[in-house]
């Protein structure tokens, strides 16, 4: 996403299980069943927070929903960012409970934490704004297998979600050509709780790496590099006995200049 949003949700957690939750609190059965489009993007993060960004003005108010709900089920703080009007309204929640941080500065408050905003044209050049790509390896599980239970999972043709599922020596590989393969990884590893998903997200440089180890739907340890501490999910010293993310994606049957969009 290059354009500014309209509202944002920053939130500490795992992306996979936000996108997850905030789709469940935006959106209805009905949502779901008629195929709308979830309103709003996720933005994985350099650390803890990650944002979840919305475009649309017939969603303003979707942020403030979102947010209280999260805070319900979170330990830190979730803020709550409306850009729509002037001036704009930033609010903190906590176990539901909101305080209007009246002299935070939208783009200041989300570059502290790790999640910048698309569309702050001040920043444009600086690292933090280069777009994070994910791809998945899941170990045991064959391209049929996994078409088969995303399909059913949404409801609809696999085709039209843009998911490239390939098989090869090490395992299923899911990419994407918008670069987002949303909670497919999550999905797959639900379905076949006795594999292991190797799900990783990364800068075109390499220089922002991360990599969640996932069985059973639940991340049970993850590799970052720089080093980033989660306080819910063992931090792991390694994938597969390396520690380099160039070698890391060798391991794992991952070209490096997939992050490139090469």
């Amino acid at each position: 996403m290059s354009r500014r949003p309209l509202w944002a949700v920053l939130a500490p957690g795992e992306p996979a299980w936000l996108e997850r939750r905030a789709r469940a609190i935006a959106m209805t059965e009905e949502d779901e069943e008629d195929g709308k489009e979830q309103p709003f993007e996720l933005i994985p993060g350099s650390g803890r927070y990650h944002a979840i960004v919305g475009t649309d003005p017939i969603d303003i108010g979707a942020e403030t929903q979102i947010a209280e709900a999260l805070s319900l089920e979170c330990d830190e703080p979730v803020y709550s960012i409306n850009v729509a009007n002037d001036p704009w309204l930033v609010m903190s929640w906590r176990n539901g409970a909101l305080d209007v941080l009246e002299d935070a500065d939208p783009d200041s408050l989300a570059e502290s934490l790790g999640c910048p905003l698309p569309g702050n044209e001040s920043s444009s050049d600086s690292p933090a704004r280069k777009p994070l790509r994910t791809v998945a390896l899941i170990e045991g599980v064959r391209a049929e297998e996994a078409h088969r239970v995303l399909e059913e999972a949404a409801g609809e043709p696999l085709a039209s979600r843009h998911y490239r599922l390939e098989d090869t020596p090490r395992g299923l590989r899911i990419s994407s050509g918008t670069g987002d393969i949303g909670i497919a990884d999550m999905t797959v590893s639900e379905r076949f709780p006795h594999v292991t998903v190797y799900g990783v997200t990364a800068s075109p440089r390499l220089d922002r790496f991360f990599v969640t180890v996932m069985r059973a739907g639940e991340s049970i340890e993850r590799f970052t590099q720089p080093l980033r501490p989660d306080p819910c999910v063992p931090t792991a010293g390694d994938i597969k006995g390396e520690r380099a993310p160039e070698r890391i994606l060798a391991a794992l049957g991952i070209p490096a200049g997939w992050f490139r969009n090469e």
